[in-house]
């Protein structure tokens, strides 16, 4: 077949290298391990329940989550670019095996989101993420801890996702805005398809569970009110609610069209401020977005802004159109309106004078 004029992930790789003349190739070559994790990966999704993943004595089918991450462990243990990896699959690092050398980097990742979507054949992701090791897990070659993943999303060094949809993308922003491949089955290489990715300004959608709205805080219950208020209501334009249940198709879209996604924090369960992970899921979307023009936040604070305290640490999420995000925010600032909630008691109900 003809050669395709578009640039492959390893030539835009190479080109992105080119700002930096002083580096080894070690990032390049960590990229390229996660995008094999994440191509194997697809196959696995994308066979289903015809698939072979079975466990180590052959006769039990495994999930496919703990699939994902046997092969996302798997693909980067062994090439010396990481010194540790952190899973959402795993409660503790995982540690590179002795018999392959460590790097300077760390990768986090949540192996497959929205696994709960695969029984009923809708799209679902991974989500990573990589810092730098620091210098002391680099020079001494110890193992990790998890005090060593506990870096602000600021100072990530990448971040990306993997969509298993109809096709195959990769998702990817190196520090220099964001890029996405798409997987072309015939050669097996992501080739880039949307080079400079931006999230429109302006939107007329918004994505949330209204399931959880009994506990939702005040700020999030106006901005929805608001929105399902439509062209009669302060926003004077009519919103569409999404909701796929997966935060990977969830920023997709967004990135793709525009939009706002809220998993904000409530007070269903009082000890957790959120739902989704900070290391795992927040930063790593937060970094994509922020570098395509968009805005995320836990509502009160810019995510990567957030000093982690804990491996597997859950956080609010607000992310998407930074004009809607900003809305949100100043909405958490703003003193509470002298509003009941009930529509029996707003302005000229039937109990108010």
């Amino acid at each position: 077949m003809p050669l395709s004029h578009r640039s492959t992930l390893t030539q835009y790789l190479i080109e992105q290298r080119r700002r930096f003349p002083g580096a080894s190739g070690d990032f390049n070559a960590l990229i390229l391990d996660v995008a094999l994790a994440t191509k194997a990966i697809a196959r696995a999704v994308a066979f289903g329940e015809l698939g072979s993943h079975l466990d180590v004595q052959g006769d039990t089918r495994e999930p496919l989550d703990v699939v994902g991450n046997q092969i996302f462990t798997r693909m980067n243990e062994w090439g010396g670019h990481c010194a540790g990896m952190a899973s959402e699959a795993m409660d503790e690092p995982y540690q590179i095996p002795p018999q392959h050398p460590r790097g300077k980097y760390l990768l986090v990742f949540d192996p497959l989101d929205g696994a709960g979507n695969i029984e009923v054949n809708l799209s679902v992701g991974s989500v990573f993420s990589v810092l730098r090791a620091p210098q002391a897990v680099v020079d001494s070659g110890r193992d990790v801890t998890a005090a060593d993943f506990l870096q602000p999303g600021a100072v990530q060094v990448a971040a990306g996702y993997a969509l298993y949809g109809p096709t195959t993308m990769l998702v990817l922003s190196v520090g220099n805005g964001v890029a996405g491949f798409t997987l072309d089955p015939n050669l097996g290489e992501f080739m880039l398809t949307h080079p400079h990715i931006r999230v429109p300004v302006d939107t007329q959608e918004f994505a949330i569970n209204a399931s959880n709205s009994r506990f939702w805080e005040a700020p999030v219950k106006r901005y929805v009110d608001e929105c399902l208020a439509g062209k009669t209501g302060t926003r004077c334009k009519d919103f569409n609610m999404r909701w796929i249940a997966s935060v990977v198709a969830e920023v997709h879209r967004i990135l793709m069209r525009g939009g706002v996604f809220l998993y904000p924090r409530d007070s269903k369960d009082p000890a957790t401020p959120g739902r989704l992970r900070l290391l795992h899921e927040a930063n790593p979307i937060g970094f994509i977005v922020e570098q395509a023009g968009g805005r995320a936040s836990t509502g009160r604070q810019p995510v990567l802004g957030v000093q982690p305290t804990s491996l597997h640490q859950r956080i609010g999420l607000v992310f998407g159109s930074r004009i809607e995000v900003e809305r949100i925010e100043r909405y958490h600032t703003e003193p509470a309106r002298d509003e009941l909630a009930s529509p029996l008691f707003a302005r000229h109900s039937l109990f108010r004078a």
